[in-house]
């Protein structure tokens, strides 16, 4: 029996140790992709599935925004339209940055009593548009793109410069004309932003498309916005899907040539899918009685706080003319 015992153990142990490569290789010393608390620099997929569900998760946290107890959601949603959509008028209209900067203020206090977090806010808004604005105008600040009274000189050639039939002038400087314009672009394009987005987030999608359609907007407008608004999140379900199951088969990190031939195929597969879902979707509609109208359970009255709202945009507005109007 002992002989038995101790004749089986070298067996057994040999077993225990014969495992395939690729089982006992700990990989590299920076770690393969899939090793929990690393990323690969070339893993396409992995910063795929991260962007995609960042998505979602905005897109469902603008939904819980949109339910909480502030200021903006309790008001009705024709209410809020009008009256964000005329400061958005005269946003358009103003022509000073500090009465631009005046409503930027005006829309963060009404972000903040909407119980909207700022730093939230602030980032959604500034991230992207206007940064991309002040990019495109960039150009315009200096002397050789728009002339002006210089404010600050980067270089002094000492001599006219040409090139061909344009003069670049005798210098290259910041001009207070320049700096003006590009500071009036910039903050018209956040207040816009930031009062589209106050909108957007305090009003749930149905009802704002509902509020639309109270103030005539052409049907087929709803039904582009109602569908680009379904099929935004359901392709990107898709596309997390097929990213996380392709990740979920892989026992290690894939070359970055293997990840763009993914991304090729995926595209292809998903404008397939996409397509067999509108038909599907539009189908389900349908037959749940949609034609065309965003059609809810809620119902709209105007209240005395509605009317207050209306009334205090219709102030803000007035009073933002009157002060462009004496600093012009």
């Amino acid at each position: 029996m002992n002989n038995l015992t101790s004749s089986s153990s070298p067996d057994s142990n040999h077993r225990s140790t014969s495992l395939p490569a690729w089982m006992r290789d700990a990989g590299p010393a920076s770690g393969p992709a899939w090793r929990s608390g690393v990323r690969s620099k070339n893993s396409a997929v992995q910063r795929t599935i991260e962007g995609l569900a960042a998505a979602l998760i905005t897109g469902v946290f603008s939904e819980k925004i949109a339910s909480r107890p502030g200021r903006l959601q309790k008001m009705d949603p024709r209410a809020k339209t009008v009256s964000l959509l005329g400061l958005l008028l005269i946003a358009a209209l103003v022509r000073q940055p500090l009465v631009l900067l005046a409503l930027y203020a005006v829309t963060l206090a009404a972000a903040r009593a909407s119980l909207v977090s700022l730093r939230f806010f602030i980032k959604r808004v500034w991230l992207f548009i206007p940064i991309f604005a002040g990019l495109i105008v960039l150009p315009s600040i200096f002397n050789v793109v728009k002339a002006g009274d210089p404010l600050i000189t980067i270089w002094n050639f000492g001599h006219e410069v040409r090139l061909g039939p344009w003069s670049l002038g005798s210098s290259i400087a910041i001009t207070k004309q320049g700096l003006t314009g590009a500071s009036i672009l910039i903050l018209r394009v956040a207040v816009s932003v930031s009062l589209t987005v106050l909108l957007a987030i305090t009003t749930r999608w149905s009802d704002l498309l509902k509020a639309l359609r109270v103030f005539f907007a052409p049907r087929i407008f709803i039904l582009i916005l109602s569908m680009t608004y379904r099929y935004i999140f359901l392709l990107l379900d898709i596309a997390a899907e097929m990213f996380t199951a392709r990740r979920s088969r892989m026992a290690g990190p894939a070359s970055a040539r293997e990840d763009r031939r993914f991304a090729a195929a995926s595209m292809g597969t998903l404008l397939g899918k996409s397509h067999a879902l509108s038909e599907e979707v539009y189908a389900a509609m349908i037959s749940r009685g949609y034609r065309g109208e965003a059609l809810t359970l809620s119902k709209f009255h105007m209240r005395r706080p509605d009317w207050l709202l209306a009334l205090a945009a219709a102030a803000t507005g007035a009073a933002a003319i009157g002060a462009d109007r004496l600093l012009g």
